[in-house]
């Protein structure tokens, strides 16, 4: 036993073999370490940003309500700027009744 690992320390396929484990082992070190690091930078971030998206969309709900509103008030006044108009044309044909001479 003890032979066959000191044959395989010598030999360059051991050698390759080792250095091939060994580069493996740090790579999943290196990318479990970067995964982590990540995970802890962002998760704030992206956590803030979704607290502000969700604050965003109570404000566009609040802007659509608004909206409604303002449209129903639009038509209100579009309405009685037409009665108003019926009533001026009206008082435009009195004025005129009334300014003619009569003959």
């Amino acid at each position: 036993m003890t032979q066959t690992l000191i044959f395989l320390v010598q030999s360059v396929t051991g050698a390759v073999i080792t250095i091939v484990g060994l580069l493996l082992v740090a790579a999943i070190i290196g990318y479990f370490s970067a995964w982590f690091y990540a995970k802890s930078i962002y998760t704030p971030v992206i956590k803030g940003l979704e607290t502000d998206k969700a604050q965003l969309q109570k404000e566009v709900a609040g802007l659509k309500d608004d909206i409604s509103k303002l449209n129903s008030r639009v038509e209100k006044l579009s309405s009685q700027m037409a009665d108003l108009e019926k009533d001026i044309a009206a008082k435009d044909k009195e004025i005129k009744k009334l300014t003619k001479p009569e003959k």
